[in-house]
């Protein structure tokens, strides 16, 4: 017997609601066994960001070897690269092994809406990781920041989704979350048969959103993993993230943005 593998290559965050640690039980609570590569510790809460020490890139490269050599894995997630070396690195370390099922969430700003990838490294981003993965996971601000234009409404995101996947010949999930309608449509640009899916919710009166960007993708990977389709893993994904976070609305955890119930499946 052989366990669904999933490997995570993001940021730490101590309060465990987003990156490494949301990963982790996401990956977790959607039937994979989850490894990691962590490249930075950041020093948040639920209310901000107050530091980010980064992981030398050599044990960056590391800690993907030791993983890939060892164990594989069926679906990679990458979430936050800080640096243009990180990134390179990153494609280095992953390149031997093969860019299958490569989930990528291009992470740029913190729900508190601190910054997290410097500037020169949102080129490197662009041009050399993004055309590499198989999906990225955008949400508004960072696909404005992708694209260089304004979003204006829900009615742009088919069109910008399909320009992003264009320009780099990935699919492309571009999430709705931070529009202000009642009704959500996240707009999944499927690249491999040239299809739209859209992928409508509530919107759910909660603060309870810390992590849901590493949460979502996580989950996308972890499906990918199950060796569905692509419109199948991101359809379960938005399924698992929208009960993620109307179970946990009601929680409170810290005095900010708290996290999702990402075992909602399992206990309440």
């Amino acid at each position: 017997m052989e366990y669904k593998r999933v490997l995570t290559i993001a940021g730490s965050d101590p309060s465990g609601g987003a990156g490494i640690q949301a990963d982790l039980k996401t990956i977790s609570a959607c039937g994979c066994f989850a490894t990691t590569a962590i490249t930075a510790i950041v020093d948040e809460n639920t209310v901000g960001v107050y530091g980010v020490h980064p992981i030398p890139i050599d044990f960056v490269r590391g800690q993907i070897k030791s993983v890939l050599e060892d164990i594989g894995t069926n679906a990679i997630k990458i979430g936050m690269l800080h640096s243009s070396e990180l990134i390179r690195a990153v494609i280095d370390s992953v390149e031997p092994y093969g860019f299958c099922n490569v989930v990528l969430d291009p992470v740029m700003v913190a729900t508190s809406g601190d910054k997290l990838l410097q500037d020169e490294a949102i080129e490197t981003l662009r041009n050399e990781l993004i055309p590499r993965t198989r999906i990225i996971t955008p949400n508004i601000p960072e696909a404005e920041i992708l694209l260089g234009q304004k979003i204006k409404g829900q009615g742009d995101l088919p069109v910008c989704a399909r320009a992003l996947s264009q320009e780099r010949k990935v699919s492309v999930l571009l999430k709705a979350g931070h529009l202000t309608d009642s009704t959500l449509t996240d707009i999944l640009y499927n690249a491999e048969t040239d299809e739209v899916l859209e992928l409508t919710s509530e919107r759910v009166a909660t603060r309870n959103t810390h992590g849901t960007g590493c949460t979502f993708s996580s989950a996308v990977a972890a499906y990918l993993a199950h060796d569905l389709s692509l419109n199948e893993a991101v359809s379960r994904a938005k399924e698992y993230i929208n009960t993620a976070i109307v179970r946990g609305a009601k929680y409170e955890i810290g005095k900010g943005h708290g996290p999702v119930h990402h075992f909602h499946h399992f206990w309440d």
